[in-house]
């Protein structure tokens, strides 16, 4: 919803390429759906899917992608998907030195780019405290995110923490044999509302056609967790910073830079992400549409002149950020009002409702499931939907 709303606040019209649960297929600024498939489990299924859709229309149609699946199905195929659409990306190097972990640390060697100190350590390794050569605490990340195999592992976190030794070796335990390479890399002091970050759309000539900063209010689970509440900024090292290591990647497309300030004020770069996201909805609210920008110069459309972002502005996705509140201390009458105040809510919408609706529906019919199976002792399969 948070690709689709943007486009919809510019008066774009999407097909939407997701699971069957996913409320964005029930916006009103969707108007065809695109049969769905694992883009890390079944790619070719996708491809062939996007393309007999592409297939259907009269000129290109604009392609847009969210997740680092996504992304990396777009790069790797766009020879073949280049012919049916039209979309900006990253060089291929480039987008395969950005989501892999271990690569983006050689890629941050090589130019240099500001990244806390970090070692590859396979998850079979007897001891990987051994020898680490990274200074404590540290955090563990998996090389590519995948929920299916990290899960298991942090649950909803996106990386765990171990203080000591010790720590590092209770955690690496819990890895089993497995085969996996994970990321050791000191942490950065703070909480996650220390984490800022720039996001900008550079065009073909390597211009910065519009760019925007940010940084986190709350996070699922509270640390090293997922974004639940945002606010647009307008630091100017973090926009200063963004513009330059944009530059010194030689980057185009559209690109988030995750930044975390140390308690001197240094920012860190954790991570670069070049695709779209879910902080172009607020980004937009706050003036600055990058997915537009990006389909008025796949279209020839004219572009408007360069703006500031307007800075204060808030998102928030409702269901995860009351329980991030709640487990904050933040009473419920109080957030609820923080939260009706906020100019960007992921799915909650009086002029687009049924993704709302639809998402409650579901979540009912699943709860109601599940007791059901629960009664008769079966066990459930069903996944919450939403």
């Amino acid at each position: 919803m948070d690709l689709v709303r943007p486009l919809g606040l510019a008066g774009r019209r999407c097909a939407v390429a997701a699971p069957s649960h996913d409320v964005a297929r029930y916006s009103r600024f969707t108007v065809a759906t695109v049969p769905w498939a694992d883009p890390w489990r079944e790619p070719d299924r996708l491809l062939d899917a996007l393309l007999s859709f592409a297939a259907g229309h009269p000129a290109p149609p604009a392609l847009v992608y969210e997740g680092d699946w996504d992304l990396l199905l777009v790069s790797r195929h766009r020879d073949r998907l280049g012919g049916a659409f039209r979309f900006v990306v990253a060089g291929s190097e480039l987008v395969e030195d950005l989501v892999d972990k271990d690569r983006f640390r050689d890629l941050a060697e090589r130019l240099p780019l500001p990244v806390p100190p970090s070692r590859r350590v396979a998850a079979a390794t007897e001891d990987p405290a051994a020898g680490l050569g990274v200074p404590y605490p540290v955090v563990v990340k998996p090389l590519t995110r995948q929920n299916r195999t990290w899960r298991p592992v942090a649950g909803t976190a996106k990386a765990v923490r171990a203080d000591s030794p010790a720590e590092l070796r209770r955690l690496w335990g819990r890895l089993g044999d497995g085969d996996d390479e994970l990321l050791v890399q000191a942490l950065v002091p703070g909480g996650e509302r220390r984490v800022e970050s720039y996001h900008a759309y550079v065009d073909s000539s390597g211009a910065v056609a519009g760019e925007f900063a940010g940084r986190k209010i709350r996070t699922q689970p509270a640390e090293h967790g997922f974004s639940t509440a945002l606010e647009i900024t307008a630091e100017p090292d973090v926009l200063r910073l963004g513009r330059e290591l944009v530059e010194r990647m030689g980057l185009r497309g559209v690109a988030k830079l995750d930044f975390k300030r140390d308690p001197g004020g240094r920012l860190w770069l954790l991570e670069v992400n070049p695709r779209f996201n879910l902080w172009h909805h607020p980004g937009a609210r706050a003036g600055v549409n990058l997915p537009d920008l990006v389909f008025r110069d796949l279209t020839g459309e004219p572009r408007p002149a360069p703006r500031a972002a307007t800075p204060g502005v808030r998102w928030a996705y409702h269901r995860h950020d009351a329980r991030a509140a709640r487990e904050a201390g933040i009473p419920l009458r109080r957030w609820l009002r923080w939260f009706a105040a906020c100019e960007a809510k992921s799915v909650v919408s009086l002029d687009d409702p049924w993704p709302f609706l639809r998402g409650t529906l579901q979540r009912a019919r699943a709860a109601a499931t599940r007791d059901a199976d629960a009664s008769e002792g079966r066990p459930s399969t069903r996944r919450e939907a939403g």
